[in-house]
């Protein structure tokens, strides 16, 4: 599962909201030419770029990421450090970062920088990791109520 459809998403949610680049770009703090790329897909947004998009637009990160073709947005909470929800959803579905790396092919030590707070995983690999447990990437990052 990738992130094909997400330009399109985002362009769509764009223009159903009556919105310009410029706009959105001010609203979530990124460059205009940064929003841009995302738009025309040569990138990617980040985790934290995600969320704020999502928050904007009021959508779950999965219909953002055009994972789910329904926004079943409600409210969201704030999410935890991702290195701290990365545990405890591990927890919930009993699996351990070595399972997860033989799901993922993620290594363990990438992982053991994300729980230590060294680093943030990027959005293709939280998007992996939801794939792999079978779950939303709104519930992988904590921000499901």
């Amino acid at each position: 599962m990738g992130l094909e459809n997400f330009p399109d998403t985002l362009n769509e949610l764009i223009i159903d909201n009556l919105a310009n680049l410029t706009e959105v770009s001010q609203e979530i703090g990124c460059g205009e030419s940064t929003l841009s790329r995302y738009v025309s897909g040569i990138a990617s947004p980040t985790l934290e770029m995600t969320m704020r998009l999502a928050d904007y637009f009021n959508v779950t990160c999965d219909y953002l990421l055009g994972l789910d073709k329904y926004n079943r947005a409600d409210s969201f909470k704030r999410c935890p450090p991702f290195g701290k929800r990365l545990e405890e959803v591990l927890k919930y579905f009993r699996v351990t970062r070595y399972k997860l790396r033989q799901m993922t092919g993620i290594a363990e030590s990438v992982m053991r920088y994300w729980v230590q707070g060294k680093t943030v995983p990027s959005i293709k690999s939280v998007v992996k990791i939801a794939d792999a447990l079978g779950c939303t990437v709104d519930f992988l990052i904590g921000r499901e109520k």
